[in-house]
């Protein structure tokens, strides 16, 4: 009796749902891997598209430069000029996943092997990713600040709000913290600021300054106090993160707008480990998925035929072209994460005298 999880190209969701398990069997029971819950969503290559058009995210704010990246990813699309990403994983908990619908059975079968457990297990136990990230919150901040954004343009004007969210996307890179990392304050006392800040504009907001003609300006009102906030001497430099400094010490921000830089600045930070984890976290994805996908083999759950099919993706994926090749455009993260991911195994497997030495 057979007992291959598929043996068609075409898929349907009862058996993605069986491969699912039977990787997730592997991954759990062989590969001994600590992950996030998963959330699959197979998405269309427009929807794939617009989802790394702003920034992989699920919940996003609006701003021209997402809308600009789709056109220019949509048009070298459709001309032929650039593919689409097999896959976008999203470290949250749940961990969510996007399938590209027009993937093969064995390509999903793969790609829910390197981002379901791969990637997700990197996440999860990466001390980077622990450090700078909050895998649980993020969903929530990310719907926290599309709300903000959206109240700020219809209060404020969206013109307003564009060009302040344009100044801090050009200081996003020199807005993280790379060598140390603020107090965290506790969640009870981040509710708090928030409801203060909320109640503070509330209070200070009137539709009949709407009115007044251009040039003249409501009269000002004074600035919340905040006891965590100090604009005053002890500036504490220098300070490597511009975002939070402006954020902190600026003397003309108004709140909406201290409360616009935090946003894209916790973006950024949630970015940095991804910047700067790049050949292992692919590494780790990559050895996950060739070892799971080998093993699903040699118990029969595959067949011949999509055994080669994934060969042939996992080879393109982790060619490196020589120096001196025409197609050569750096090192491939993938190629050199999963070298050290196998060379790691082998050393801890079976050790030469030179790797004993060291």
């Amino acid at each position: 009796m057979s007992n291959l999880l598929f043996s068609e190209a075409e898929w349907d969701f009862a058996t993605l749902d069986r491969t699912l398990k039977a990787i997730e069997e592997i991954a759990l029971k062989d590969l001994k891997l600590d992950v996030y819950p998963n959330q699959i969503e197979v998405i269309s290559s427009e929807q794939m598209i617009a989802a790394y058009s702003s920034l992989a995210m699920p919940l996003m704010y609006n701003h021209w430069s997402f809308g600009k990246l789709f056109a220019r990813e949509e048009a070298m699309y459709r001309a032929g000029y650039s593919a689409l990403a097999y896959e976008i994983v999203i470290n949250s908990s749940p961990c969510i996943s996007y399938l590209l619908e027009e993937n093969t059975m064995t390509m999903q079968a793969l790609v829910m092997a390197h981002a379901c457990y791969g990637h997700n297990h990197f996440f999860k136990n990466n001390y980077l990713f622990r450090q700078w990230t909050n895998a649980e919150g993020i969903l929530d901040y990310l719907a926290f600040a599309k709300r903000y954004i959206a109240a700020c343009e219809e209060r404020h004007g969206r013109d307003e709000v564009e060009a302040v969210l344009d100044a801090a996307h050009a200081l996003m890179d020199q807005g993280v913290f790379r060598y140390r990392r603020p107090p965290k304050p506790s969640k009870e006392r981040i509710l708090e600021k928030r409801r203060l800040r909320a109640q503070h504009e509330q209070e200070d907001y009137s539709e009949l300054w709407r009115t007044l003609p251009a040039g003249i300006e409501p009269p000002a009102t004074p600035p919340i106090q905040d006891p965590d906030e100090d604009f005053g001497g002890d500036m504490k430099l220098p300070e490597e993160n511009l975002l939070y400094f402006l954020e902190k010490y600026s003397p003309v921000l108004k709140d909406w707008q201290r409360e616009t830089l935090r946003i894209v600045r916790n973006m950024a930070q949630y970015f940095y480990p991804q910047r700067q984890t790049k050949v292992m976290n692919e590494g780790c994805a990559t050895y996950v998925h060739h070892t799971i996908m080998n093993l699903m083999y040699d118990r029969g759950l595959i067949n011949e035929g999509s055994l080669l099919e994934f060969l042939h993706s996992h080879t393109s994926v982790v060619f490196q072209p020589e120096f001196s090749d025409r197609r050569y455009s750096g090192i491939n993260p993938y190629a050199l994460g999963f070298a050290m991911m196998s060379d790691i195994r082998r050393i801890a497997e079976n050790p030469t005298d030179e790797d004993r030495d060291w």
